[in-house]
C-alpha cells in the first residue's frame, strides 16, 4: 500500500485519442483550464467499451463527433497523475474526428496540432511528456 491506500499494482486507466493532421507528423493537444496540455479523452469506467467510452469523453470535452477509432492501441504508457501522484495508465488509440470546430469547456479550453518539437515548448500534463518520447509514426 502508498499513501493513497492504494495497492501498489493498481493503475487508473485512461483512454485517450491520437488525431493525426493530414501530415501524419502532428498530433492535437488540448489545453485545460489549468494551462496544462493533454491528449483528448479521459478515465475508462469499469465495464465500459473503449470505443463508446472514447467517444463519449470527445463529445463532452470538446463537443465534437468521433468518426473512426483504431481497433488497436497505438501506445500504452505509464506515468503519474500530475493532480495527486497517483498511478495512471493510458491507452491510446489512432482517431479522427469529424471536424474541430469545438465548443469550449474546463477540460478543453484550446486545442492545437503540434509537433514532438512544439509540444515540448508548452506546460504538459506528465502523461504527454512520457508520449513524447514514444511518439513515432
Amino acid at each position: 500500500m502508498n499513501k493513497h491506500n492504494i495497492p501498489e499494482c493498481y493503475y487508473r486507466i485512461s483512454v485517450k485519442a491520437l488525431v493525426l493532421d493530414e501530415t501524419r507528423t502532428k498530433f492535437l493537444l488540448i489545453k485545460e483550464e489549468n494551462g496544462l496540455w493533454e491528449l483528448p479523452g479521459g478515465g475508462l469506467d469499469h465495464g465500459m467499451a473503449v470505443d463508446e467510452e472514447l467517444k463519449r469523453e470527445i463529445r463532452e470535452e470538446m463537443g465534437l463527433e468521433t468518426t473512426w477509432i483504431a481497433d488497436a492501441p497505438s501506445y500504452f504508457l505509464t506515468s503519474r497523475r500530475n493532480s495527486d501522484g497517483s498511478p495512471n495508465a493510458n491507452i491510446i488509440y489512432e482517431t479522427k474526428l469529424k471536424d474541430l470546430d469545438f465548443t469550449p469547456s474546463d477540460e478543453c479550453v484550446e486545442l492545437r496540432f503540434v509537433s514532438v518539437e512544439e509540444a515540448g515548448e508548452l506546460e504538459l500534463f506528465d502523461n504527454v511528456k512520457v508520449f513524447l518520447e514514444m511518439f513515432k509514426i
